[in-house]
């Protein structure tokens, strides 16, 4: 079974293979716009701009996250939840062998969590005031230990240049698209119907999908591991399946309030409020070729899998 240690080389890896991937992306993009419109100065614009929005996730994904959540940070002396909150991270971190992460409150009355950041000595995990309404200390324990798990296995700085880089590829397309309506600054070859040019415009158009399965299949499989590796860090893998019940049916009927698709897959449950499937109406757990292809494009893997695999590990 991979444990905290295991994976973390490999997300590693996966972050520059990810950033070289967007890179190649982006300059494809460039390319054929450059073709499109007969402008060689766009392609020259994408490579530099690539670079720039390469060093620019590295850097400050996480601060660009955490603004865009809403979150703030703590405040342990004037308020008791945040002190106990506290506690428990520098606890947990300690079990961890982590430095304490940086702390931050979303005011929300749906229940979640994330972490982000480019390392363990530069990461921060922010819950909702919901989650802390709702959940009893060991429940608690068991998504903070959820979250360090992220910070430890080092796949926070992967799914915080996500937020970035697929947000980048996802708003040049639509720029592209958008423009292309309107057919300025198109070459005379391209309106002839250039088998290259319709070439760049499927690749224009589908790139924000691959970009955003890419994205989704990220975020299913580090779910599954932070929540075993959350367990062995806590020893009580219950906490963390009980957590995720109450998430799953509270968070199903009051989505986040700012959550976006760039940022729905820092989360520890899906935050627009669509896994109903514990303790409510059951979502189609058919595990036929149309349910595969549906949980493609969901952010989370289902609640009521992560809980089984927790309590047979328990």
């Amino acid at each position: 079974m991979a444990t905290l240690y295991t994976q973390q080389s490999k997300n590693v890896w996966r972050t520059w293979l990810l950033m070289a991937v967007f890179f190649a992306v982006v300059i494809a993009v460039g390319f054929f716009a450059s073709y499109y419109y007969n402008n060689p100065g766009i392609l020259f614009f994408a490579i530099i701009f690539s670079l720039v929005m390469n060093v620019t996730s590295y850097w400050y994904a996480d601060k660009i996250a955490l603004v865009s959540s809403g979150a703030i940070a703590i405040d342990p002396e004037h308020n008791p939840d945040h002190l106990e909150l506290k506690r428990i991270v520098e606890n947990l971190a300690i079990t961890a062998g982590l430095p304490t992460p940086a702390i931050y409150i979303i005011n929300d009355q749906s229940p979640n969590a994330f972490a982000t950041g480019r390392n363990k000595e530069h990461a921060a995990v922010a819950v909702t005031t919901g989650l802390l309404a709702i959940l009893n200390k060991t429940e608690l324990e068991g998504v903070l230990a959820h979250e360090l798990s992220h910070i430890g296995n080092r796949d926070i700085l992967l799914s915080t240049v996500v937020v970035v880089l697929v947000g980048f590829i996802s708003l040049a397309a639509d720029i592209f698209i958008r423009s292309s309506m309107f057919g300025g600054g198109r070459s005379r070859e391209s309106r002839d119907g250039n088998p290259l040019a319709i070439i760049g415009i499927i690749f224009i158009v589908l790139s924000p999908i691959f970009a955003t399965l890419i994205q989704l299949a990220i975020s299913r499989k580090r779910e599954f591991l932070a929540d075993a590796s959350g367990a062995l860090l806590t020893r009580y893998p219950e906490g963390l399946a009980s957590a995720l019940e109450k998430i799953s049916v509270v968070g199903s009927e009051i989505p986040l309030r700012r959550a976006s698709n760039a940022t729905a897959h820092l989360y520890i449950s899906n935050p627009f409020g669509g896994d109903s499937s514990v303790g409510g109406e059951k979502t189609d757990t058919r595990k036929g070729f149309g349910s595969k292809i549906s949980n493609l494009f969901n952010t989370h893997p289902p609640t009521e899998e992560r809980i089984a695999a927790l309590r047979n590990q328990g």
